[in-house]
């Protein structure tokens, strides 16, 4: 089975032992419950002497790019990468991101199961430095290390506002909030954006939101597309050197520094959280606009 099916069969695990555990026959519970553990631990002998007789010659550490294989060998507490090379490794596929809005993260260390990190540069002490802790940091760490229970970082901050204010799909108004809610980010795929191979801006559609992509250098951005002080759309905005200008206020944006206006400090674009995997596929955390 390839990954997909894996996944819908894991899924099916779960399902599996939920309708064990509430079953009301509490014989027939217990019996199902110990025969479960009988089998985990047998193939978890099984996986122990398969990694030992593979040493440490490359092979074990190897096996650990399968993502189902991973898991089991979690499962079993039997990984061959140490958990902080897993957070180190997941850290750095977050950090182009980070580093195109100007930030950066640092590991401080992991400690009974909780990481600990620091924001640096734009990412601290901002009102969307939880957001991006949220969507980008946490998704990418608890991806490669599940074992880990809770991620902390230095430099976060609470938005401000005790209104939250959620960008409406398809246009420039927003509505408001009540102070309970948070942003319902998730991640959506793009795709690959082939019509910004030779670099611009192109306006799209993201599960029902509309997205402001760019592409400088080969390195790609994404914003809400409506311009915080006249509110029209940036779509035809133009772009040169990292400057966004658009074309019914004139005010310029910088790109490359989460979007600060350089013609009035007060405003700013606001970034939506941006990863591009191993296939070149770029993701977008939609939803996720803090106030």
């Amino acid at each position: 089975m390839d990954d997909a099916e894996a996944r819908e069969q894991v899924a099916r695990v779960e399902t599996l032992l939920e309708q064990v555990e509430s079953l009301g026959d509490s014989a027939a519970r217990e019996v199902a419950t110990e025969t479960m553990g009988a089998l985990l631990e047998l193939y978890g002998e099984g996986l122990a002497r398969i990694m030992g007789g593979l040493g440490a010659n490359g092979a074990a550490q190897a096996l650990t790019e399968d993502e189902l294989v991973s898991h089991l060998l979690l499962l079993h507490g039997l990984h061959p990468v140490s958990v902080e090379e897993r957070v180190q490794g997941a850290l750095e596929e977050v950090r182009p991101y980070l580093r195109s809005h100007g930030g950066n993260v640092d590991l401080l260390g992991v400690e009974e199961g909780v990481v600990h990190l620091r924001l640096e540069g734009s990412c601290s002490g901002c009102p969307s430095s939880t957001m991006t802790l949220k969507l980008a940091i946490e998704d990418a760490i608890h991806k490669a290390a599940p074992d880990i229970e809770r991620v902390e970082a230095d430099g976060t901050v609470e938005p401000p506002s005790p209104v939250i204010q959620l960008q409406v799909a398809g246009g420039g108004r927003r509505r408001d909030e009540s102070p309970d809610a948070e942003p319902d980010g998730s991640w959506a795929t793009a795709g690959g954006l082939p019509q910004l191979s030779g670099g611009g801006t192109v306006l799209k559609e993201v599960s029902g939101e509309q997205v402001l992509f760019l592409n400088l250098d080969g390195t790609f951005y994404a914003y809400r597309p409506d311009c915080p002080s006249c509110e029209a759309s940036l779509e035809s905005a133009g772009l040169r050197a990292g400057e966004l200008t658009c074309g019914g206020c004139g005010h310029r944006y910088d790109v490359l520094r989460a979007g600060r206006c350089l013609d009035a400090p007060e405003l700013r674009l606001t970034p939506i959280p941006l990863l591009t995997d191993a296939g070149g596929l770029v993701k977008v955390a939609v939803g996720s606009a803090v106030a």
